[in-house]
């Protein structure tokens, strides 16, 4: 029977730098070998030399999105600066459960960034609506301006 493996979070000191040497999804630091990831430790023992101490995570683990990949995402809230998002896909995988994440104004065009307006205007005390789409979000609004208070 194997010996259960162990399992270990980022930041956790695994053993020292003098007892092996650090392999994947570990680093290195004040002469301690640490956990980058979250995972299931492992030990190789190298020909004649130290044993090599890694971390891997499991084989059906979340895919996480990265910078620069393309995602589908639904948005869940916006204001005149950004939209709050969930990440649904990440290329066209889809993902076990939603990240939430952040558009900024900037980066929702690659040119004439000057001209993206994010505008969703006050219907009453608790509504916001869309002046293209037309869809409706609840929300606290502060003051409703005359011309859109509907009757």
């Amino acid at each position: 029977m194997a010996p259960p493996a162990r399992y270990c979070v980022p930041g956790e000191r695994l053993c020292s730098a003098e007892e092996a040497t650090a392999g994947s999804g570990t680093y290195t630091r004040h002469g301690f070998i640490f956990s980058s990831l979250a995972g299931c430790l492992e030990k190789r023992s190298e020909d004649g030399g130290l044993p090599v101490v890694s971390v891997v995570r499991d084989a059906e683990s979340q895919l996480l999105p990265d910078v620069g990949a393309v995602v589908t995402c639904k948005v869940c809230s916006i204001n005149s600066r950004f939209a709050k998002v969930h990440i649904l896909y990440v290329g066209s995988t889809p993902l076990k459960s939603a990240f939430r994440g952040t558009i900024r104004k900037e980066d929702i065009r690659a040119t004439e960034k000057d001209k993206v307006r994010v505008q969703m205007v006050p219907i009453s005390w608790c509504e916001m609506q869309c002046p293209q789409t037309h869809t409706k979000d609840f929300r606290k609004v502060a003051r409703v301006q005359p011309q859109f208070l509907q009757t």
